[in-house]
């Protein structure tokens, strides 16, 4: 079992900056895909970025390119989401989530994660 608590969401004003981060307990994250998710009032929980258990590999969703980092501290058990250039429309609850680290390539398919947090609230204004 994998206990994962978010924290760090909040409300900004376009163009701002938040990063999330994601505590796990329980099991350690360094043989988990970690990845970070997010659902919008009315729509699909869609995949935001992931990070790998091996070599750290990383993918991030179009959206998310250029301005998310998704990175990791082992020792910590932590995994966190650098949030830059924020536009309203990623206005979500975001939430992180692991799967089993099998496999080179990191999910993302929300199906094939088996723990996730609670969620953490990101509201960004015009």
């Amino acid at each position: 079992q994998v206990q994962l608590v978010e924290s760090g969401g909040g409300s900004v004003q376009a163009g701002g900056s938040l990063r999330l981060s994601c505590a796990a307990s329980g099991r350690t994250i360094s043989v988990h895909h970690m990845g970070w998710f997010r659902q919008a009032p009315g729509k699909e929980r869609e995949f935001v970025a992931v990070s790998g258990w091996r070599d750290r590999i990383t993918d991030y969703a179009d959206s998310a390119k250029g301005r998310f980092t998704i990175d990791r501290d082992n020792t910590k058990n932590t995994v966190y989401l650098q949030m830059n250039s924020l536009k309203p429309e990623d206005t979500a609850v975001y939430y992180c989530a692991a799967a089993p680290g099998m496999g080179w390539t990191p999910p993302k398919d929300f199906a094939q994660y088996n723990y996730w947090g609670q969620g953490t609230q990101v509201t960004v204004s015009s």
